[in-house]
């Protein structure tokens, strides 16, 4: 009597190893400049004599680029290739990142939103093209693990982020604030400003040089068609499709509050540290670098935990865990509730990807353009933080710390999410 033969799909097989690290390798260079930019909501604000609502507009420009941008990057893939759609998003985000020479130049906050915008348009491209091609790459049933795999690297280069904002920024700016800086005589003013903004420029300038070294190697690299040029872009038809699925529609909504509840989290963990607390600013990035470190070991986890737990049912657990941490952020005073803002990282890790994941399940063809509306959710890490910011310049809300009151705006995300991930679980499943 023969034994039966279980054939185990491998999550990432030989075929596609090579391709799989090139592309992986991209998800940590956004990383890297989507944490690197959050501290600069508070560098900006003390640099330039800014409002937090002012010094957010940096995560209005950035975000606002992912928006804009993905849409266009998505008929480019359907068009090109996805490999198109990568060299192309590399090539903005160098773009975006040397221009941070000539803004640091003049002691003014646009050019720097500008560079911002740019390098960001090049992340939609990188987002929208390298997103779908890593759940392409093998077999449909282990596509989100694939793609949460993929993800597990993303926060690597969030950490290098970070550790090089408290160190090569926040530690190295000068210590004056914003009072101290206004008593200042012009001609000392404008030396200070324009040391703090030649800082800030140097990292970018030196990750614009990687990113430029990476385009030559996905440039000469064989990486595999895994779709054809579709010259005939049939948009009327596939957007009809999309917008009456409602998982999809359902998960572009998640999506763009999971983001905006990330990015809040993160920004504001400084501000949270400082104005709560009374610590510096580089120790405050301290509890971001953490939060981060969290963030990736969870991912790991969390991609283990898929093997066991259905996306949808796992999304919604941890859904409900950051909405009750939040809530400790809120109403826990002192370190307690610094602690509660940190540990909501480890809720969000499997998130992005796993929203991903469920809302484009099953659409085919439709992905290239159905990943444009997920990466045009992000949109909510550029209109929430501002309100956030907002918030926080009412100094007190009845009494209560407009700070801890801020944090209700990542609540209401979470209750959205846990939404979602219910329905995936017990309507979609």
């Amino acid at each position: 009597m023969k034994k039966a033969v279980i054939k185990i799909n491998p999550v990432v097989s030989r075929t596609f190893l090579v391709p799989f690290i090139l592309i992986t390798t991209c998800f940590a260079l956004w990383g890297f400049a989507n944490d690197i930019t959050n501290p600069m909501v508070k560098a900006f604000s003390r640099i330039l004599m800014m409002s937090n609502f002012e010094g957010s507009l940096v995560q209005f420009a950035f975000y606002g680029g992912y928006f804009i941008m993905a849409f266009p990057a998505a008929l480019f893939i359907k068009k090109f290739t996805y490999k198109s759609g990568i060299l192309m998003g590399l090539g903005l985000y160098a773009t975006g990142a040397l221009l941070f020479f000539p803004a640091s130049l003049n002691s003014q906050f646009w050019p720097f939103l500008v560079a911002f915008f740019i390098l960001t348009c090049g992340l939609s491209f990188l987002e929208t093209s390298a997103n779908p091609y890593i759940l392409s790459m093998g077999s449909v049933e282990t596509a989100t693990r694939r793609l949460n795999l993929a993800q597990a690297f993303n926060p690597l280069g969030s950490l290098l982020g970070m550790f090089t904002a408290q160190q090569l920024i926040l530690a190295r700016l000068n210590t004056a604030n914003a009072t101290e800086r206004a008593q200042m005589v012009p001609d000392q003013l404008a030396a200070v400003t324009s040391t703090d903004l030649a800082i800030v420029r140097f990292p970018y300038i030196a990750i614009a040089l990687v990113i430029l070294l990476m385009l030559i190697l996905i440039a000469m690299a064989r990486m595999p068609k895994l779709q054809e040029a579709d010259h005939e872009l049939h948009i009327g038809t596939t957007l009809k499709r999309l917008f009456g699925n409602k998982r999809y529609i359902e998960g572009v909504i998640a999506q763009f509050f999971y983001v905006g509840a990330q990015i809040m989290c993160w920004t504001f963990i400084i501000h949270y540290a400082t104005m709560e607390l009374g610590m510096d600013e580089a120790a405050a990035q301290g509890y971001n670098i953490i939060a981060m470190v969290i963030f990736a070991a969870s991912r790991f986890i969390s991609t283990f935990l898929l093997k066991f737990i259905k996306p949808g049912r796992l999304l919604m657990m941890l859904a409900i865990g950051g909405f009750f941490l939040t809530l400790g952020t809120i109403f826990i005073r002192g370190m307690l509730g610094l602690y509660s803002l940190v540990g909501i990282s480890a809720c969000m890790s499997l998130m992005f990807p796993t929203i991903y994941g469920i809302a484009l399940e099953g659409l085919g063809e439709d992905a290239k353009i159905g990943a444009a509306g997920l990466i045009m959710a992000i949109l909510g890490g550029s209109v929430m933080p501002p309100l956030q910011g907002a918030i926080i310049d009412l100094n007190t809300v009845y009494d209560f710390s407009a700070v801890r009151v801020s944090f209700v705006l990542p609540l209401l995300s979470f209750v959205v999410i846990t939404i979602f991930g219910y329905r995936a679980y017990k309507v979609y499943s």
